[in-house]
């Protein structure tokens, strides 16, 4: 049984994320840091489904509280897959932006990134097998007004995962990202109306968070060992 860290797994991708992962028989670590009690809630749930799960709870930006969090679980067994998923909007078109928008939305995507990664990486090459899996944004790919911050720090993210993916495929270790457009959940909810959806989507609807779900497990299987450097989107044919 593999280990699977998800960072922001309370939310609505993660969560599904998180319940998939485990369907598919990993042991389950959901990260928090604003709502532990959200993530027990699905910890919880997984172990009433007969599945393993734990929560942990720290900050992705403060390297030392990372560190301090996931170094004692791989002293003995690696973390063989990783799931980034932590991520903050915070917009404002350019001009209005605030210095701290700029640099909190970058810190948790791209520095929280590095921080939980490079925690987990020499005992995941060790073991000669892993899945590092990013989540991207559609933002990172085609831009979106009043999001430079994001689509800088996911853009970056992509970035990140290409060179990486270089750097461990000799070890059995793929490296890709996943780029959602659209998906339904409270944050969505608040920025796309139904008739916005229809507009900008060709399929009519937003995507749902059990399909980002499905794409993770099968990236994060054996059958996709031939796959890595890539940037997958899942978006309804928005781009």
């Amino acid at each position: 049984m593999n280990r699977a860290l998800v960072t922001g797994g309370s939310g609505a991708i993660g969560s599904a994320v998180c319940r998939s992962l485990a369907a598919d028989g990993h042991h389950v670590l959901i990260h928090a840091n604003r709502r532990p009690d959200e993530a027990q809630k699905i910890a919880d749930a997984i172990a009433s489904a007969g599945g393993l799960a734990q929560v942990l709870v720290f900050d992705v930006t403060d390297a030392v509280a990372v560190a301090t969090a996931l170094e004692p679980l791989v002293a003995d067994e690696p973390i063989q897959i990783l799931v980034n998923n932590a991520g903050i909007h915070d917009d404002a078109v350019f001009p209005g932006m605030q210095l701290e928008q700029w640099r909190r939305v970058i810190d948790v995507s791209l520095n929280g990134f590095y921080h939980v990664t490079q925690a987990l990486m020499m005992p995941m090459i060790r073991s000669r097998w892993g899945r590092i899996i990013n989540m991207s944004s559609v933002a990172a790919l085609t831009g979106n007004r009043g999001q430079v911050n994001y689509s800088a720090a996911k853009g970056a993210l992509n970035a990140a995962t290409k060179s990486l993916a270089l750097e461990v495929a000799s070890r059995g270790i793929t490296v890709n990202a996943i780029a959602p457009g659209i998906i339904a959940s409270e944050m969505s909810a608040d920025a796309f109306d139904k008739s916005a959806i229809e507009r900008l989507v060709p399929m009519k609807r937003a995507g749902k968070p059990e399909e980002v779900a499905d794409l993770v497990s099968f990236l994060a299987s054996p059958r996709a060992a031939y796959i890595t450097g890539q940037v997958i989107s899942i978006n309804g044919g928005l781009i």
